[in-house]
């Protein structure tokens, strides 16, 4: 494999993410054809997960796939679903020879995509770019091996990591363009998350705004009373669906007004502190959901860093002190030692009108 092997790679790596946030439970994958040195097809995966990268690129090449190499950035499917396998249409279309950047871990894939290429006398190079794949497959890697979403934790907060004034007023801390910024996090997500405090406090839509997307993300909330506004979430089913986690001492009245306006209902086990983050995981990820962005508040986002299931802090800081008297970005974390702290690594750091982007990725 070789530059020209690369660059195309990089070019179908990019097409990926097109479906982020839009096509789970499948994964986002990207696809380019070449002929001769020319790009003859490229295609994503599409909004819902279907058709799939490989389709979509075949499709627009035709006949000129016939002999061309096709790069993709997962092993293509080899079993049948809604559509044939993608392997099977890489060899009716002709195609000679196949880059893909990694192995597919799906037990209904797990080689036999390649295995199929092979058998049909298709060339097949495995691995290229293969850590850039798998972090953009972070969040369908842990559904299929860890059987939860990828969880990233966004917290905007002021310089000394406050998130509200004790009064509560907390609009706005970071600027517009901060703000523009976390709706296009959102829409690059297939959930956004928030605990009942939140929901209370604020009543949020928890809806991708200023732009249209391709698909809206399941709003969830957790929440083990289900003692929640009737506003704004009640008024908004129509906009994006809405998942109510709760313990099973919710009020059956709040149970049969949610599932009646149309949100999904899920019973979960509560612990002292209220529902566990590890079976709250385990049943969105049963549920297809490989990408979740958590938005708070500071009691709900220290159960998620507790129990260990934050793979990603996103922060929004802006160059503003409100004091020790102001409410904390994360509740108590309980640690007697620095050494029991979660750790994460910085991955990116960027400026976004007044305020700093800052990612971080655990160890």
């Amino acid at each position: 494999m070789n530059e020209a092997d690369a660059r195309f790679m990089r070019l179908a790596l990019s097409l990926a993410a097109r479906g982020l946030g839009n096509v789970w439970p499948n994964p986002a994958v990207g696809c380019v054809i070449v002929s001769q040195g020319r790009i003859v097809g490229r295609g994503w995966t599409q909004p819902g997960g279907r058709p799939h990268a490989e389709r979509r690129a075949l499709d627009q090449a035709g006949a000129a796939a016939r002999g061309a190499t096709a790069y993709v950035t997962l092993e293509p499917c080899a079993h049948h679903g809604k559509t044939p396998p993608c392997a099977e249409g890489l060899v009716a279309a002709g195609v000679a020879r196949v880059v893909s950047a990694m192995t597919d871990p799906d037990p209904r894939v797990a080689g036999r995509g390649h295995a199929m290429l092979r058998a049909a006398g298709v060339l097949v190079d495995e691995g290229l770019l293969e850590d850039e794949a798998r972090d953009l497959q972070a969040g369908f890697l842990s559904r299929i091996e860890r059987g939860r979403p990828w969880v990233a934790l966004k917290l905007a907060s002021s310089f000394d990591g406050r998130i509200a004034l004790a009064s509560g007023e907390s609009q706005w801390i970071t600027g517009p363009e901060a703000r523009a910024r976390v709706h296009a996090l959102r829409a690059q997500f297939d959930a956004v998350l928030v605990g009942g405090g939140t929901a209370r406090a604020d009543d949020p839509l928890l809806t991708v705004r200023g732009f249209r997307p391709p698909r809206q993300p399941v709003r969830v909330v957790a929440s083990a009373r289900l003692d929640l506004p009737r506003g704004r979430l009640a008024g908004s089913l129509d906009q994006a669906p809405l998942w109510l986690a709760h313990g099973a001492e919710a009020p059956r009245e709040a149970r049969r007004f949610w599932q009646d306006l149309g949100a999904e209902l899920i019973e979960l086990p509560c612990g002292a502190e209220g529902l566990e983050a590890p079976p709250l995981m385990q049943a969105l990820g049963a549920r297809g959901l490989t990408r979740v962005f958590c938005e708070g508040g500071g009691q709900f986002a220290a159960s998620l860093m507790r129990a260990g299931v934050v793979d990603e802090l996103i922060g929004f800081t802006a160059g503003v002190g409100l004091g020790a008297d102001a409410r904390p970005a994360l509740g108590g974390l309980g640690l007697e030692r620095l050494a029991d702290a979660p750790r994460f690594d910085l991955v990116e750091v960027t400026r976004i009108g007044g305020d700093v982007l800052h990612r971080w990725r655990q160890r």
